[in-house]
Parts: structure tokens; sequence; C-alpha cells
């Protein structure tokens, strides 16, 4: 099995050599089809997130031991089970959900088990599928991909399902355009749902002009450089008005002034990206123009299903992927750091 860790934080994973783990109890073992990079996966490597005011927090002081193979997005089939995991079909495409919790509290019960306090994530905590085989606890987190591509079904478990959830979130305005921040590959992922969720679109704002023109070709309304001085003005001029929802897939100090300059009277913000820092605000503000500010962290693993369900009956899902062989996870990784992306990066063992 060759799989590729983090041995020190923030510096280059190295490839290991070794058996096979074999599945015990309920566990299930896959070999791995495709796994995506994503930008979770930076700050993964360097150990942490800026929670902002020089903060810190640390993947170590949160259970994360090394050496540790990274990878959350992972399609994959069964090829061994544990003597407890029941009857598992061999012969479909699964996609992992990646976000597990205990699965024995309240909230894993409630089908929530992306918010559960005792997480053991999927390339975040356990091993992933920077690897050619993993090694999950049970069968519950297979969903089977059915006839979606594996490189496309790998990226539904997080960039996919974080941008379906998020886009629930503000299910009732799908009607009206709306503001997507970030080009990247969750920000064009989103582009694509909203289009199978039959939505009335969106207007796109990002620094970088490659990923905006990436975002017009992808069907968005308007692609704005929000670091211009007119850019609200630009972006409410484009939807015709104050916007009634933004998603923030930077989650930065600078996109979070933007939204609150374009967001109208009852409008909702949802905050996705884990960019970092902190900005301050007048509480009275929120209530004062009814704002909603939501944080949306993946989804469910019945999102998950859901979305999956969706990809296979729209016939326009269409994210760049750029399939590259596992062995160039770390010139991947830098590429994506220093946003020479577009699209998504896919490895395949």
């Amino acid at each position: 099995m060759r799989s590729y860790r983090i041995v020190e934080y923030g510096k280059p994973l190295r490839l290991f050599e070794t058996p096979p783990p074999e599945p015990a109890g309920t566990e299930v073992l896959l070999r791995t089809l495709a796994t995506g990079v994503c930008h979770t996966d930076l700050h993964i490597r360097d150990g942490g997130y800026d929670v902002g005011g020089g903060r810190q927090m640390r993947l170590a002081d949160r259970g994360q031991t090394l050496p540790h193979t990274m990878g959350h997005e992972t399609a994959g089939r069964v090829i061994a089970a544990g003597p407890d995991a029941g009857e598992v079909a061999q012969d479909p495409t699964y996609v992992i959900y990646p976000w597990m919790g205990c699965g024995q509290c309240a909230i894993c019960r409630a089908d929530e088990e992306q918010l559960c306090p005792s997480a053991r994530y999927l390339g975040v905590f356990r091993d992933g599928g920077y690897a050619d085989h993993v090694l999950i606890p049970h069968p519950r987190y297979l969903v089977d991909a059915g006839s979606v591509d594996p490189a496309l079904a790998a990226l539904l478990a997080c960039s996919g399902l974080t941008a379906f959830s998020a886009l629930k979130k503000i299910a009732p305005r799908l009607d009206q355009p709306l503001l997507i921040i970030g080009a990247g590959g969750v920000g064009l992922m989103c582009l694509s749902i909203l289009k199978a969720m039959r939505g009335r679109g969106a207007i796109v704002a990002d620094v970088n002009p490659a990923k905006r023109d990436a975002a017009v070709a992808a069907g968005a309304l308007a692609a704005i450089d929000p670091s211009t001085e007119d850019a609200v003005a630009r972006i409410q001029q484009a939807a015709g008005g104050p916007l009634w929802s933004i998603i923030d897939f930077v989650g930065a100090p600078a996109t979070w002034q933007l939204a609150f300059g374009a967001i109208c009277k009852g409008g909702t913000y949802v905050m996705v990206g884990l960019y970092g820092g902190e900005t301050q605000i007048a509480l009275p503000v929120i209530p004062l123009r009814a704002i909603t500010v939501a944080g949306s962290f993946v989804g469910s693993r019945s999102e998950l299903v859901e979305l999956i369900d969706l990809v296979q009956r729209a016939s326009d899902i269409a994210v760049p992927v750029l399939r590259r062989p596992l062995a160039a996870v770390n010139s991947t990784l830098e590429d994506l750091e220093h946003g020479q992306l577009l699209g998504r990066a896919v490895l395949e063992p």
C-alpha cells in the first residue's frame, strides 16, 4: 500500500509503503479510485487554522497524530470487509462520507454527524485517501455513486456537499440572483449545482481574472473584481439591486466587508470559507438590518445522497477537473496554495 503522509507540519508529504490494513469488526477496506485535493488540505498540512488575533486552532490539540494521511474527498471500490460489517457489495463505486463522528450521540442520531463534538473526520483525524487503499470504520459511510464518474464523485464528498448544503440554506431565495464570493473549485461547483437546482443564477466575485473568466464560462451572470472601489455598486447593478443571498467561499475580513456592503435588509449571508482572520461589527447592525449570518460546515450524509441523485439527473454538471497521479500530490498542493489551479485537482493512484 502506498500512502503520502504528513510527517512534519508545513513540510512536503512523505511516501510510505506498507501492507494494506486488514479490516476488523465493522471496518471496510476500499481501493482508492480518486481523491480530491481540497483547500482545507493546506490547513491540515500546515497543522491548523488562523482564527484571528494571532491565534491558531491546532489540529494536534484536537487529536490529530503524525504521521497522518490526508484526503477527505474519496471514491473507491470495496475489496474487503470485517466480519461484523454485514453484506457489502463490491461492484459499485462508492463515495466515502468523510464527516464521521461518534455515531452514538444525539447529534449523530439526528443525521448531523458532521457536527458531532467527537469528530473523527476522514483525512483529518482518520487516515484518508492520499493512498491507494483506505480503511473506514463502518459501511454506513459508503454512498453509492451510481453512474457518476469516480473523479467527480470524489469531489461531491466535500466540494459538492459544501456548496449544496450552503445553497439549501438560502433555498427560498434561489429565484433571485445571489452573490458567490470566490471562484475556486467550490465556487465553480456551486455554480453548476445552482443550475441543476434551477436557480436564477449568480454574480461571482474573485480577485483572480482567470478565475473570473472560468466563472463566466461556467454560467455566472457576471464576474466582478471585489478589489475595485466600485465593486459593491457593480455587483448590485448586475443583480438588479442589493442581494438577498450571499455565499462566501473565502471567509476573510475583506469578503465579510464586501458582503455587508452588498446585502439587502432581511438578507442572508452564508459563510463557508476558512481563510481566517477577524473583523469588527457594530452589533445593532444585525437586528436593524434584519440580516441572517449563517455558518455552513460541509453537510449531512442524507444531503450527500440527495446531491448524488441530483448530479445523476442533471445533464450539465460541468466542473473543471484536473486529473493527476497520486505521486504528484506535493506539487499539486503547491499549485493550489499559489492559486495556479482552475477548478479542482483529483489524484488517481
